[in-house]
């Protein structure tokens, strides 16, 4: 009966962790979407950057459209900007279940997937979405004025950035697969076709229904994935040159 009792106060007390470490994160959060709201005027101008500088701006349609679009931005920017706090829970709630030698692993992780995420969130605003959007404007030559409205616009830019912040994992991920076996360079061709469609499907749900905003992107999207192909391949090739490094020592130390 001890035993069980036992069992029970620790389950208990892992669940009393989760929600203390889910408090926090939702914490941190509002936290930061309070501070961004009240800075909404100087990331909204960031936001607006890449039609400001062809001499475009943004208009509203209803009467609440710029309060609800500036919680929607702030919310966003706030889970960007609490993200580190975010991780640090994940990492001190599992860190107590992992080896000496995981847990050295699992930070370099947590790291470098917060790296990719924000890198991926970075490139896809001031790269992609600003060439696509300024690219797309322009197209539409100097007889057409756009009527840009804030609540698409903000929500376009929310829809583009996200993904690209997910698919920069996808690296890092399968460096991970990989070094762990569960994934092949062959594998990766194999379902080349595959990811393929998933991403074309996935940038069409999340752009607007024209195929060159689409094709902007899916196509870095896309790219993440060769690299991916690109990472295995390269694990693969380590990890055979250090089997046959392993197999002529052996075979050393038996002729030895």
């Amino acid at each position: 009966m001890a035993d069980i009792g036992d069992k029970e106060l620790s389950v208990v007390e892992h669940l009393h962790e989760l929600r203390r470490a889910l408090a926090v994160s939702v914490i941190a959060v509002v936290v930061c979407a309070i501070g961004i709201f009240f800075a909404r005027e100087f990331f909204m101008g960031i936001v607006k950057a890449p039609i400001a500088g062809l001499g475009h701006d943004l208009q509203f349609l209803g009467v609440t459209e710029p309060v609800m679009t500036y919680f929607r931005l702030s919310f966003y920017l706030g889970f960007l900007a609490a993200l580190p706090v975010i991780l640090w829970q994940v990492w001190g709630f599992i860190l107590p279940a992992l080896k000496r030698d995981e847990r050295k692993y699992f930070t370099v992780f947590v790291v470098l997937s917060y790296l990719a995420f924000m890198g991926g969130i970075a490139f896809s605003f001031f790269v992609v979405f600003r060439l696509g959007v300024q690219f797309l404007l322009q197209f539409a030559g100097e007889e057409l004025i756009p009527t840009l409205t804030l609540a698409n616009y903000v929500s376009f830019a929310i829809r583009f950035t996200l993904p690209f912040g997910l698919v920069a994992e996808l690296p890092l991920a399968a460096y991970l697969l990989a070094k762990l076996g569960v994934i092949t360079r062959a594998f990766m061709v194999k379902i080349r076709k595959h990811a393929l469609l998933v991403i074309l499907v996935i940038s069409a749900v999340l752009t607007p229904a024209d195929l060159l905003t689409c094709l902007l992107l899916a196509a870095p999207m896309y790219g993440l994935f060769e690299l991916s192909i690109l990472i295995v391949g390269i694990v693969e090739k380590r990890k055979a040159k250090a089997r046959e490094r392993a197999e002529r020592e052996a075979e050393a130390a038996e002729t030895a």
